[in-house]
């Protein structure tokens, strides 16, 4: 290849680059003409609560972009969109995204009352009614396990260390068996049985059998069943309200009615 030929080439890239790299830079992709945005990628990414600066995971959720667009534009040359059946299904898909935003818009707005609040939170005071107790507990696998850590404990052993060095119960063993404040509710019944039997800072003569092995249980205080001011726990109130499908179902008549009633039907 002459010089002036190769000079000739380097320009032509050089000249291809400046005037490309920023389509590309804005554009995920062109497929057969058609551009992708970055930004469309970016969404895309941002949606599924992945990182947009890391290559790999960009270049996944840039193919399949590139896939859906390849699958739209082939559906459009076959005439696929343009079929009955097929429009029938798309205009259901999207009255399914248009009720389901709309009613999710109404409940943020106004469908939950200050009256829904009060009922949950009163349903919550009503579980949470009675008594609360600190307790310990070690969990060993074999009931003669457990009677001797029993007599140990009763001859000077401290149950925290105990706990520490025999309890199967990784959630707690580190914390020398500390389960902190719990209701009787919360727990299997042959353990719970047990527990609200014991006084303020005694501890089980026997192991106790549950499903899950033998138990010492040491009951270190007792009080009240609190429950934190309903102001502290809208957001949690909130939540527990909308995922009831009984009051979905009322909202969304509720929400209905009052939409229906403000339009003009002839």
């Amino acid at each position: 290849m002459s010089f002036k030929k190769y000079l000739a080439l380097g320009i032509a890239s050089f000249i291809s680059i400046y005037f490309i790299s920023p389509v590309l830079a804005q554009n995920a992709a062109i497929v057969n003409g058609k551009p992708i945005p970055s930004s469309q990628l970016d969404t895309l990414l941002k949606k599924s609560g992945q990182p947009l600066d890391n290559p790999q995971i960009r270049e996944q959720g840039r193919e399949m972009l590139i896939t859906r667009e390849l699958l739209n534009q082939e559906a459009a040359k076959r005439g696929i969109t343009e079929k009955p059946e097929v429009k029938d299904q798309l205009d259901q898909a999207r009255i399914g995204v248009i009720v389901g935003a709309v009613f999710e818009d109404y409940v943020q707005r106004e469908g939950v009352t200050d009256a829904d609040l009060k009922s949950a939170y009163d349903s919550l005071k009503t579980q949470f009614s009675g008594k609360e107790y600190k307790v310990r507990h070690i969990l060993v696998e074999k009931e003669a396990d457990a009677k001797s850590i029993i007599a140990k404990i009763k001859a000077g052993a401290k149950f925290e260390d105990m706990a520490k060095a025999n309890s199967k119960d990784t959630g707690s063993a580190d914390k020398g068996g500390n389960l902190d404040w719990i209701s009787d509710k919360a727990l299997v019944p042959e353990f719970s049985k047990v527990m609200v039997s014991l006084k303020k800072g005694q501890m089980t003569d026997k192991p106790v059998k549950t499903q899950f092995g033998w138990h010492i249980i040491q009951v270190e205080d007792i009080r009240d069943a609190q429950i934190p001011p309903m102001d502290q726990i809208k957001d949690q109130l909130k939540q527990m309200i909308t995922s009831d499908q009984a009051w979905q179902k009322e909202k969304f008549s509720e929400m209905m009615k009052k939409i229906r009633d403000k339009a003009k039907i002839e």
